[in-house]
């Protein structure tokens, strides 16, 4: 009995670390300021601790912090082993997208609540959140799947480019370098999952209100030495963000929406640049000919 009791214990050891190693080979983030940013599977993550006991008073603090009222439910997961609440939240974007929130405020070993947001869109997953609410308050989440938040490299789905000292973050696994381009990508458990991310994407595009899609088309493409094929939109802002943007002698937008498969990652990936970005003699921004090419 207990050599059969061994073996189911070292079972569940190497699936659980087996599906830990699947999560960090997609997991990407970065901290800055107090907080972790994670990006995973489409997923925007969250991690903030703050210094207030997990009482009903400093609950209450922390619920003001983060906008949450008093009417909305706060639930125990009791699968958690941790003193905890969460609170669901769904924002309509459009008729067939939905942002879902999940707000988990839980005491950690320190006796102090950390806060971890969930962001997606159309999907969620509790054994996923708890997969990671662990890995976040256990910090077990390996120091090389964090960026430095000073650009010089990035890890594009597991190879590095040298993009130097002129890029910036403006979120977790989203580079923008003036007048060179700028793009955002995930990496997903599947193909499914990583051309969902690319639609939604694009429709969130459709859906806003400062400009409009003028043109739309199916291009081929190379991605990361993969032939695969793109949506090329053109976006054309106006009204004040107009305004805004051809101050600096910006007037369109040039959008690629791309989902495939990269050195056995699946990926999603959207790339831009504006109209008055340097341009090279290939059609697009220097940042984007990192990772992509036309094909005629």
């Amino acid at each position: 009995m207990k050599k059969r009791f061994t073996i189911i214990l070292l079972l569940a050891f190497t699936v659980s670390f087996a599906q830990n190693d699947s999560i960090f080979s997609r997991l990407q983030a970065i901290y800055n300021n107090g907080t972790s940013f994670f990006n995973i599977d489409g997923y925007t993550i969250t991690s903030q601790t703050l210094n207030y006991p997990f009482t009903e008073k400093g609950l209450k603090k922390v619920y003001r912090k983060y906008d949450i009222k008093k009417n909305e439910e706060k639930t125990k997961d009791e699968l958690l082993p941790y003193n905890n609440y969460y609170v669901e939240k769904a924002d309509k974007i459009t008729e067939s997208l939905v942002q879902n929130n999940s707000y988990y405020f839980i005491e950690n070993h320190e006796k102090r609540i950390t806060i971890i947001q969930f962001s997606s869109i159309n999907k969620r997953d509790k054994e996923f959140e708890r997969t990671l609410i662990k890995l976040i308050i256990e910090d077990k989440v390996p120091k090389e799947n964090y960026a430095a938040m000073k650009i010089d490299s990035i890890n594009f789905a597991g190879r590095k480019i040298k993009l130097g000292t002129g890029c910036n973050w403006t979120n977790v696994n989203t580079v923008q370098c003036p007048y060179y381009g700028e793009m955002n990508w995930s990496v997903h458990k599947d193909l499914e999952d990583a051309k969902n991310t690319v639609e939604q994407q694009f429709a969130i595009t459709k859906s806003r209100k400062n400009g409009k899609v003028i043109s739309e088309a199916i291009v081929d493409i190379e991605f990361e030495g993969t032939e695969t094929k793109a949506k090329k939109v053109i976006y054309d802002f106006t009204g004040l963000t107009s305004v805004l943007a051809s101050m600096s002698g910006g007037k369109t937008l040039t959008i690629f929406y791309v989902a495939t498969e990269v050195r056995g990652n699946y990926m999603s990936c959207v790339l831009s640049f504006w109209n008055n970005d340097t341009i090279t003699e290939n059609g697009l921004a220097p940042l984007l000919e990192e990772v992509m090419k036309l094909k005629e």
